[in-house]
């Protein structure tokens, strides 16, 4: 990949995207959107309020209601999808080049990670338009009974920070193919790429309403979608704290639906006859992927005695060398946490794993050498020798930090992998098959990956067990969430 430390980005235009037009925001208030690798910030964007989200969903509803979304073919409707996946592709570099500005990701990550695969979102669920079927139902007497699916009616979609695009795209796709209309709510740290997003809609010939972009704080901007009472269904990915309001916000207003997908502790267990050169790899990228702020990140590695001391050394060695640095140039392998705040709450679990007894080794502190001093950059961080009870092996870092765990037998492996109260993802390291799928059993997760970690495909179902989240994002199984199933009965003349 070329260095890109010499472009200029283009910014999309920064207002609310409302019923099909840029707008101020009601209150005219801003937010601040800052390069968290240098600090500096970048523009101000709109900072909506309650009367602003109230404006969009009431765009929605209408599109929804008595717009021509609704009237439309499905096969049309897909069309438009696809057209707006075939923009983004286009578009996906300069894209790419604003979300790493915005997060601190490298470019890199940007593109292969998180742009190109939200491209690849919206094109497999437009295939899926027209392909929404019901069912004629086999039941007793005289009747014609069968079941429709129906669209679910407005979407709140609030999406996080990490990967900006990509999960916005998650939410997007299923939600138009079904045909429902969208108010999408992106993080305040990276509203650019959303907007670029809703730009891209429009250009694609979306009727008006059918995506409405607010940028803004969580409160009030993210609490209003979440209290409306015409928003029908959440989509979220995010922190469990969050979606505890967003079950609350649901509870006092309309019962509203809810998709969420929430953090994760995943562990990798590694069995003694491991393939070491992919399974250190793998381990390695599972948790320093995107600067470890990925909620599947594999920050636990639970390795047989055995191998232990071995398998970590090569991890070890592996961070001492990782290069840190400006996300934009081309050698960088990993770049900034994506805010201050972030960055706090890192070194945060690095202090805390060092007062614990965990023994580090890589790392271990802010990465300040150079021009990363006034960036939030964090240095790859490994710890040995940690326990299952300390917080850096039960709490969700989202960070670049890594916890090494121990195991005697394949009982104790499973016990530490499930003693978390998370269950998003873990994978399993061995060249005995049999062993592996017994053990995928065992693991208490929505996503279990042999002999690989971080795999994805859109026709693969995402999400988690326990706190983790309920739900699934991707593939067909994700449509379940934006549609309602109707029973119709017809009575039949008797043959007596």
């Amino acid at each position: 990949m070329t260095d890109a430390r010499s472009l200029s980005p283009r910014l999309p235009a920064l207002k609310l995207i409302i019923d099909g037009q840029y707008v101020d925001p009601v209150e005219g208030g801003t937010l601040p959107v800052v390069n968290p690798a240098t600090g500096e910030k970048i523009c101000d964007v709109p900072s909506a309020t309650g009367a602003d989200v109230d404006k969009a969903v009431r765009a929605a509803r209408r599109a929804f209601e008595s717009g021509p979304w609704g009237k439309m073919n499905a096969s049309d409707r897909g069309r438009l999808v696809r057209r707006f996946s075939e923009l983004l592709w286009q578009h996906r570099e300069a894209l790419s080049l604003l979300e790493s500005l915005e997060n601190g990701k490298t470019l890199r990550e940007a593109l292969r990670g998180d742009v190109g695969p939200g491209a690849a979102t919206l094109s497999y669920f437009a295939d899926w338009a027209n392909k929404i079927r019901g069912e004629v139902l086999p039941v007793d007497g005289p009747f014609l009974t069968y079941c429709l699916k129906e669209p679910v009616g407005v979407v709140g979609a609030i999406v996080p920070w990490n990967y900006p695009t990509s999960l916005a795209c998650w939410k997007l796709g299923p939600a138009l193919a079904a045909g429902c209309t969208v108010v999408l709510k992106p993080s305040e740290l990276t509203p650019l790429t959303a907007l670029e997003l809703g730009a891209l809609a429009l250009e694609a010939g979306l009727p008006p309403g059918v995506l409405n972009v607010v940028t803004g704080y969580g409160d009030p901007a993210g609490e209003a979608i979440a209290r409306h009472p015409d928003v029908d269904k959440i989509s979220f990915t995010g922190s469990g704290r969050t979606a505890r309001r967003l079950l609350q916000a649901s509870a006092a207003s309309n019962l509203k639906k809810l998709t969420l997908e929430l953090g994760g502790k995943s562990p990798q267990i590694i069995l003694p006859d491991a393939d070491f050169d992919q399974a250190v790899e793998a381990c390695f990228w599972g948790v320093f992927s995107n600067k470890g702020e990925v909620c599947n990140a594999g920050s636990r590695v639970l390795v047989h005695e055995q191998a232990y001391d071995a398998f970590v050394e090569r991890l070890a060695e592996r961070a001492k060398n990782m290069k840190v640095g400006d996300p934009l140039a081309a050698d960088t392998e990993m770049g900034s946490q994506v805010s201050a705040k972030q960055l706090e709450t890192v070194l945060g679990y690095i202090e805390s794993g060092k007062q614990q007894g965990a023994r580090v080794l890589a790392g271990g502190g802010r990465d300040t050498e150079g021009a990363k001093a006034k960036g939030y950059f964090v240095k790859p961080t490994i710890f040995g020798d940690v326990l299952p009870t300390m917080r850096i092996a039960q709490e969700e870092i989202f960070g670049p930090v890594l916890s090494c765990l121990r195991f005697s037998d394949e009982a104790q492996a499973v016990e530490i992998a499930n003693g978390t109260p998370y269950g998003l993802a873990a994978s399993i390291w061995t060249r005995d098959v049999a062993k592996a799928h017994v053990l995928a059993r065992r693991v208490k997760s929505g996503v279990v990956w042999i002999n690989c970690f971080n795999e994805f495909d859109d026709a693969a179902p995402f999400g988690g067990y326990r706190e983790s989240g309920w739900g699934r994002d991707l593939s067909h199984h994700a449509l379940e969430g934006y549609l309602q199933t109707k029973a119709v009965w017809t009575k039949l003349p008797s043959d007596s």
